[in-house]
């Protein structure tokens, strides 16, 4: 029994070896395969980036509409024809474009094989500055726009506002308020006491009027509408918000400080 046990050890050898030789020579042709893949890869990335190709050739943006494009596309440091795509920095472009104050957010997608394009989202804009008879657009960071406009939807006007910090906090604050509180108000103005240099006065488009806090105004503007609810539709006056919130009615019939 022990030699026929051999026998059959050895012709399992032999009939095995034909087949490791078979794997070893598909694996060798594996290799072989990925090395020159490898290789053609890494001549196809050398000549890639040795031809103008490798360079960005177009460059887009959209969604500005105060800002000149020109302008943008100088901030972003980005040149047609130099600037290589695989180097570009994303997130330091975004970064360079927000240095101008009315940039908001910056978007920026990469097209192989050379091309880019930036989506930029301004600050809104969300009231008005009036200086005498002329207006400004006032965004929702604070800032004022150097243009004269003519007011082309009914948001709040802030008048002969002097004090440029109040005026960029105020507006910072009338961003967090519902928009269904922002269309409520039609003027804004400043009104600080020597003991108070916070307090701001609201004409609003019901005939109302609002002193509040710059501070405050924010949260406690949201209850106005309930409070104006429980008033008669003939009852006009003012809405105190400063600390504790109260109604004081006025002493004529007139509008309060007739504009």
């Amino acid at each position: 029994m022990r030699p026929d046990h051999e026998n059959e050890k050895i012709v399992n050898i032999e009939e095995r070896i034909p087949k490791i030789k078979e794997q070893r020579k598909q694996k060798a042709n594996r290799r072989l395969i990925s090395f020159i893949l490898l290789f053609f890869i890494m001549v196809l990335i050398i000549v890639y980036l040795q031809t103008p190709i490798s360079k960005i050739s177009s460059l887009t943006i959209t969604g500005n509409e105060h800002v000149p494009t020109k302008q943008l596309v100088k901030l972003s440091q980005i040149k047609e024809g130099e600037t290589e795509f695989w180097n570009l920095n994303k997130d330091m472009t975004a970064d360079h474009i927000k240095q101008n104050k009315l940039i908001k957010s910056v978007s920026i997608k990469k097209h192989f094989p050379n091309k880019v394009s930036i989506a930029v989202k301004e600050y809104a804009n969300i009231a008005y500055l009036q200086k005498g008879h002329f207006y400004y657009e006032l965004l929702e960071n604070g800032t004022a726009l150097p243009d004269e406009v003519t007011p082309s939807h009914a948001g709040p006007i802030f008048v002969d506002w002097d004090n440029k910090e109040k005026l960029k906090q105020t507006v910072r604050a009338l961003n967090q308020l519902p928009a269904s509180i922002q269309e409520l108000i039609s003027e804004v103005y400043y009104v600080p006491t020597s003991s108070n240099q916070w307090l701001v006065k609201f004409y609003m488009n019901d005939g109302n009027t609002v002193i509040a806090s710059i501070k405050t105004f924010a949260d406690k503007m949201t209850t106005y509408p309930a409070i104006v609810k429980e008033l008669s539709s003939s009852e006009k006056g003012t809405v105190h918000m400063e600390v504790a919130t109260y109604f004081e009615a006025f002493k004529s019939k007139k509008k309060e400080d007739e504009r």
